[in-house]
């Protein structure tokens, strides 16, 4: 047995696992007050957009997959919210614009985490509103130790907020402009908000599911659409270094509601790999391991397999940019992409070499088409940071939320919320919360699967995952990281399901990601035949990939990837773990 960090939790009442330990405590409290696995799971992350403000918020993007034991059916909950409908590219380029700046109003869509989380309690929840509000209401309006990662994004941008987000500012900084890592902090903003939004629910009495339906409504067509529309129309400073107004309106909010999807999913080691629709980068990890199916991984933590998982990666990630896009709008090849023919094929183009070609294939036929922008060179401007950040190894990487929980009737939920970054968008003034910049990950070319459009949802990098066995859930999985969120993990499941290590030593085990593929974020840089590896590979390793042509860059142990994951073992019992990176994210349970 490998050391790991922690324990491998085993039990049978119920288990939940995230990026934050205050989090996985309110999820397990509901599950010991009698909620299910969706009630601990939204309490959780309305938690969750209270205690990691930089990473996401209540004006963000959740995508949810959960499996409903009474059903016995997965499913995906699309949390991610479209684009206005006044987001034209024409609304862009006569700015004078060839990207979507990634701070700042033009940025935003429609904030969809508050209505998943409502969707999801009035279909599969059971407990009132009010004892799933409580813990978010009560720790923004009484204080929660602000962790070092947050105080790192409020003074990389302290400057902008006095000088020209004042909203953001009044929320985040003290008369004397001084944050500390570990003090207490208090958001009563947000706390008001909240308390808002569960009074008007109720007032109008009626079941559950009716103040729930309520609250929704309240968010979406009341005081806080309101107040979002009037916001966007002043300008604010963004990271052209000018001001704009932004696009969304409240007709935007009251059009959109959160959609029920089935999950995409693939064959793998005897079970089955549910993920997103590619309206997310989900498909991404199923395409890599369906081509690695039909290639040699090699021992855990080899140099085979390092070489083998990150060169598939830069094919799957290739794939992604030529065709993923909001399948509504565009008809992209999924079944082509995933079929076993086509990972063979692809597969069979992995060399003992690393490539340094961006390879997109031609699924059934289909021409691949990447925007000339990829390969186009932009300095990152001042005014805030387009993605959630998270500094390691003197560079910055993509970073957000995510939180699982499993409940002794066999209820299973995954879920990744990200987006409404302090960093990245200014409060909503008198609401507590910013709004989400998810289109800058929309082209403003036309033609392109993730082209920008009317009501179109960006192509995300939010990735919850699920595995079943034989129909029933087996694990609950995911982790932040932005474009590594599907890279992260793929290690993690090879360890897991090939290997046969247990939970805790999957997700401790030494990993890495490439930077080959274009960043899904302002302002799109990549790094040809990048791979970025922790130093617990070992120096044999490390020699033997620079060998294979990778342009490596050593970063310290544990340093990448916040996978956390719970599930079930084929006995029943119940298992979850957490991950000690970031020395945050915490698994607990009994």
């Amino acid at each position: 047995m490998r050391f790991t960090t922690r324990p491998e939790l085993v039990g049978t009442f119920g288990m939940v696992a995230s990026t934050h330990w205050l989090v996985s405590a309110a999820g397990m409290a509901v599950l010991e007050e009698g909620g299910n696995a969706f009630d601990a799971a939204a309490a959780a992350g309305l938690l969750m957009h209270v205690v990691e403000p930089h990473l996401n918020g209540l004006g963000g993007d959740t995508p949810i997959i959960g499996f409903d034991a009474k059903s016995g059916t997965p499913w995906v909950l699309c949390g991610q919210g479209p684009a206005p409908a006044a987001a034209t590219s024409a609304a862009f380029t006569d700015l004078g614009l060839d990207v979507i700046p990634g701070t700042g109003h033009l940025a935003a869509v429609v904030p969809g985490s508050f209505g998943a989380w409502m969707s999801m309690l009035e279909r599969h929840g059971t407990l009132p509103l009010e004892r799933i509000t409580r813990f978010a209401i009560g720790y923004a309006r009484d204080g929660y130790p602000l962790i070092p990662d947050a105080v790192a994004a409020i003074e990389s941008v302290s400057d902008l907020f006095s000088d020209h987000w004042t909203s953001s500012a009044e929320v985040y900084l003290g008369s004397d402009r001084h944050v500390a890592a570990g003090a207490r902090f208090r958001n009563p903003q947000l706390a008001d908000t909240l308390e808002r939004i569960v009074a008007e629910a109720t007032r109008g009495g009626g079941t559950r599911e009716a103040v729930i339906a309520r609250a929704r409504d309240v968010f979406y067509r009341g005081f806080v659409a309101e107040r979002i529309d009037a916001f966007m129309r002043q300008p604010v400073r963004d990271v052209t270094g000018k001001d704009h107004a932004g696009l969304l309106t409240a007709d935007d909010l009251a059009r959109w509601e959160p959609t029920w999807e089935a999950p995409t999913t693939v064959e793998f080691a005897g079970v089955t790999v549910a993920k997103t629709g590619p309206w997310g980068q989900g498909p991404v990890l199923l395409q890599q391991l369906a081509m690695l199916a039909h290639q040699d991984i090699g021992d855990p933590g080899s140099a085979q397999m390092v070489h083998t998982v990150a060169e598939t990666a830069k094919l799957a990630f290739a794939d992604r940019e030529a065709f993923y896009g909001d399948p509504d709008f565009v008809d992209v090849p999924l079944n082509d992409l995933l079929s076993d023919s086509y990972a063979r094929e692809r597969a069979a183009l992995v060399t003992s070499h690393a490539s340094s070609k961006l390879r997109p294939g031609s699924p059934g036929g289909r021409h691949p088409r990447l925007s000339p922008e990829i390969f186009r060179e932009r300095a990152q401007g001042g005014a805030g940071t387009g993605e959630p950040t998270v500094r390691s190894m003197g560079t910055v990487r993509g970073d957000t939320c995510h939180l699982d929980v499993v409940d002794r009737w066999g209820n299973v939920v995954a879920a990744t919320p990200s987006g409404g970054w302090l960093q990245s968008s200014p409060v909503v003034p008198g609401l507590g919360f910013s709004l989400p910049t998810r289109a800058q990950m929309f082209w403003l070319e036309s033609g392109l699967p993730n082209s920008i459009a009317p009501g179109k949802r960006p192509r995300t990098t939010l990735s919850p995952g699920m595995l079943l066995r034989d129909g029933a859930p087996f694990l609950a999985f995911g982790t932040p990281g932005g474009d590594q969120q599907d890279q992260w993990t793929v290690p993690f499941l090879l360890n897991l399901l090939v290997h046969k290590m247990n939970l805790q030593e999957a997700i401790d085990a030494a990993t890495w990601h490439s930077t080959h593929m274009p960043s899904s974020f302002f302002p799109r840089s990549f790094t040809p035949l990048g791979l970025v590896a922790e130093a617990s590979l070992g120096a044999d390793v490390l020699t033997d990939l620079r060998a294979r042509g990778h342009e490596l860059v050593v970063g310290a142990p544990w340093t990448l990837g916040r996978i956390s994951a719970a599930g079930f073992r084929e006995d029943g019992m119940l298992v979850a773990a957490a991950n000690a990176r970031g020395m945050q994210g915490y698994a607990a349970g009994r």
